[in-house]
């Protein structure tokens, strides 16, 4: 994480709230205490300053970046629902790294026909729109509905305004809770089903006689033929046939049950 200095903020004076704390001031900030709200901004700033260093490849300062930083964080708090379960952090983030994005898609110097702008900045408004009314993640078909503009439209327009992301941004949370959009690509060979039988695989391997489990780990994960196993543990062929037969049946009877 590369180091942010904003003027004007001294991060070693920001106040640090527990758990505790900050569930405290967000019950008196739904009852509308201003003094709470201002207090659990100024300790939230570190959070800004964390997303704002995850841009340090833009060219736009710094100060500039938190500022939309802030913007998207006040929008989080004044949409947050303690009643959801969810840490304020875990909810706050996207919306952060939204801010931010728009503030570089506004900046760019990439022309966009206006027609496509239009379309996005309406896209965009009612994403925000049904994320506030509990749609977690609205998907372009729910965004198209919203707006009445045909799905193709809105995905061209959206593209058009976007910015290149890495597979190693955040998608949301932060620090070790932080999730990558890598991690949220679905990986073909790595499905439920496929975890479920290696789970149930491993289970049974525990319960295989340590001198069969040998002749399965030596024939079928280092590759090596019935011979070349016989020579490694001085027995013959044949002993280690039977073997590698008693283990897969055991194995088949395992996963059967």
């Amino acid at each position: 994480m590369h180091k942010v200095t904003i003027c004007g903020v001294d991060t070693s004076a920001l106040p640090k709230l527990s758990a505790a704390m900050s569930d405290e001031l967000l019950e008196r900030i739904e009852r509308g205490d201003k003094e709470a709200k201002d207090l659990f901004l100024r300790a939230n700033m570190r959070l800004v300053l964390s997303v704002v260093g995850r841009f340090s490849a833009s060219k736009e300062s710094a100060d500039d970046l938190f500022q939309a930083g802030m913007v998207g964080m006040m929008k989080a708090l004044n949409n947050f629902d303690r009643s959801l379960g969810m840490r304020f952090s875990t909810y706050a983030v996207p919306m952060i790294i939204g801010e931010i994005r728009r503030f570089l898609r506004d900046r760019t110097g990439v022309k966009v026909p206006r027609n496509l702008r239009d379309t996005a900045y309406k896209a965009l408004k009612a994403r925000e729109r049904l994320v506030e009314n509990s749609l977690k993640d609205p998907g372009i078909t729910e965004i198209a509905e919203e707006i009445g503009i045909d799905m193709k439209q809105v995905a061209c327009a959206l593209d058009a305004v976007s910015e290149p992301v890495s597979f190693y941004d955040a998608a949301f949370g932060e620090g070790e809770d932080t999730v990558l959009i890598l991690d949220r690509l679905a990986d073909e060979k790595e499905n439920a089903d496929a975890w479920s039988e290696h789970i149930a695989l491993e289970e049974a391997l525990k319960q295989v006689p340590e001198r069969e489990l040998s002749v399965l780990r030596m024939r079928y994960f280092d590759g090596r033929t019935q011979n070349e196993i016989s020579e490694r543990v001085g027995v013959s062929q044949a002993q280690v046939s039977r073997l590698e037969k008693a283990a897969v049946a055991r194995l088949k009877r395992l996963l059967a049950e």
